[in-house]
């Protein structure tokens, strides 16, 4: 299939092949190699602390990687496991089992691919930011939160999914803090953060600072827990998944979670491509990636069941150490499973507290508090948007927050298309009662005494065709004919019609005819349009003013006529 390059050439899904070399190629394999070993981490972080098995996240990484680096719209895309999804996935497994976390992961899939096939790519775009700097602010707070039972090395059983009976958890526990896992946990942020600045760049941050602290407790041999006496010793064989039908009714309690984490998903990897386009200048196609992000969540579920998404950070990675196309996300995927073959059963030696570091570490990156702090210093809808998204995301959950989130934002949306929309009369604005001057044009009309021109501007739909009916229901003086322009009238959608069918109606009970001009037909649906010139009459819509005008004088001289009739039977 060919697509349509920035530069205005084209070139096909497998572009990058024409003209590649030993030189691009070494420049991928650095790229996936550098991307492999940090997602390595990662993808233990994220399976720790969603309460599945780190090896099940890692087979995810491993497999959403191959797939999302072979058909992503955009071919230096790097998927897998992210920190945003953590919260759902924790979610998901307490209240409904890994076999829960399979099934909504599946339908989730089945959910993206069908955003990509109907073209949902670019809708997802227009998603409002204070909605989802609230809900991505949310899910920071709690996964930040959540880590504080492994941080401190607290004893005590499995966290509760709601985010204040997991506060009063953790609040009743905190005295009985470990020392040694809060000293793990805090040289592992100190690490990870200054590594870059003081050790290499060319060793990743996590990486080394989960080996310094593995090697502390091993060899100190340090009463903290590890991976290995949560988990066991991590083998490198395919997750055993107890499977089994589920129920209709489990099925439908299912789409819900099922429904956050396709928007969740949608939104990470559209954002992780728009940002590798940005970066690199390559075409990116998001309904391919919807498409893509979608049969690699089908095939993870199979793995276990943790989401994938494009991940922004990685795909960051692989584009700054040279990675060019998607044999970088191929060579990740190897990488890792070597490293999972070979280096596998050192795994289990990683503290869960440097674990919940890098996680905490995550979680204040995700939250991009100073945009969330801009928002709310602008305290305006927007800033109320953001927060109803905010505190439903952590009080109540992930999904109410987004089905509100969206709900919310739609409302909004409307209040502002409507106060957008406004009627105003230009009749007798410059040339007293006898003419009318469009200033735009630097043109002047002559009106018949008794014609009134009145111009509708903005969206006429459900949500302001009220102000339509209601500009002419009051008016100070009856005119002979009314004229209404909508040149400036970007969208009519059913209501819009109706109003203005109810409105020529009601204009004509009381005598007073109505006519239309400059509408646009392609502001409207076909079928629609088709109804209007049914019901107007082609007489009574016309495509200037000066046509309208002309012809308001026709109904004014027929009137009079008729009246001279009138009187001269009686």
């Amino acid at each position: 299939m060919l697509h349509r390059k920035p530069d205005g050439t084209l070139a096909s899904g497998m572009s990058f092949l024409k003209g590649y070399n030993r030189n691009l190629f070494f420049r991928d394999v650095t790229g996936g190699l550098v991307v492999g070993i940090v997602a390595l981490p990662l993808a233990i972080a994220f399976g720790v602390a969603s309460q599945v098995s780190p090896v099940i996240s890692i087979y995810a990484t491993i497999v959403a990687g191959f797939i999302i680096a072979v058909f992503s719209g955009i071919r230096v895309q790097i998927g897998g496991p992210t920190a945003a999804c953590v919260v759902i996935v924790y979610n998901v497994v307490v209240n409904y089992g890994i076999l829960g976390l399979v099934v909504a992961t599946m339908i989730a899939g089945v959910m993206l691919i069908a955003m990509g096939v109907l073209k949902l790519g670019r809708m997802i775009k227009l998603i409002p930011d204070p909605l989802t700097e609230g809900f991505t602010a949310g899910i920071s707070v709690d996964l930040f939160v959540s880590q504080v039972k492994d941080f401190g090395g607290l004893q005590m059983g499995r966290l509760p999914v709601v985010f204040y009976d997991k506060l009063q958890m953790l609040g009743s526990n905190v005295i009985h803090f470990s020392a040694y896992a809060l000293v793990i946990g805090l040289l592992t942020i100190f690490i990870n953060q200054i590594a870059p600045y003081v050790i290499t760049k060319k060793l990743p941050g996590p990486i080394l600072a989960i080996v310094i602290t593995s090697l502390v407790v091993y060899y100190f041999h340090l009463p903290v827990h590890t991976i290995g006496s949560r988990f066991g010793v991590i083998q490198p064989v395919l997750p055993h998944l107890a499977l089994r039908p589920v129920s209709i009714h489990e099925f439908i309690a299912l789409c819900r979670p099922a429904f956050a984490i396709a928007v969740l998903v949608s939104i990470m990897s559209l954002m992780s491509g728009a940002v590798a386009e940005n970066a690199t200048g390559f075409y990116f196609r998001s309904n391919k990636e919807l498409v893509a992000v979608g049969l690699a969540n089908i095939v993870c579920a199979l793995f276990g069941g943790i989401p994938v998404t494009g991940s922004i950070a990685r795909t960051l990675t692989n584009v700054e150490n040279g990675g060019n196309s998607r044999i970088a996300g191929i060579i990740q995927s190897a990488v890792l499973i070597f490293i999972l073959f070979v280096f596998g059963k050192w795994i289990s030696l990683i503290p869960l507290a440097a674990i919940a570091g890098l996680l905490m570490v995550m979680a204040y990156n995700l939250s991009k508090w100073r945009n969330f702090i801009s928002i709310l210093k602008a305290f305006s809808p927007d800033t109320i948007l953001m927060l109803a998204t905010f505190f439903i995301t952590l009080f109540a959950n992930i999904t109410a927050g987004l089905e509100i989130g969206f709900a919310l934002a739609m409302i909004l949306f409307m209040r502002k298309m409507s106060d957008a929309s406004n009627v105003r009369e230009l009749t007798n604005k410059f040339f007293g009662d006898h003419g009318i001057f469009v200033e735009e044009q630097m043109v002047s009309y002559n009106l018949s005494k008794g014609v009134s021109v009145f111009e509708f501007s903005g969206p006429l739909f459900f949500g302001a065709a009220y102000k339509f009916k209601e500009s002419f229901g009051r008016l100070a003086q009856k005119p002979k004919v009314i004229i209404v322009r909508l040149r400036n009238v970007p969208v009519i959608d059913s209501t819009g019609i109706s109003t203005l069918l109810k409105v020529k109606s009601d204009l004509e009970s009381r005598g007073i005819p109505l006519i239309i001009s400059e509408i646009k037909y392609d502001t409207m649906d076909e079928k629609l349009s088709e109804q209007l010139l049914a019901k107007m009459g082609n007489e009574n819509i016309w495509g200037t003013l000066g046509e309208a005008i002309k012809r308001s004088g026709v109904i004014l001289k027929a009137g009079s006529e008729d009246q001279h009739r009138n009187n001269d039977f009686r």
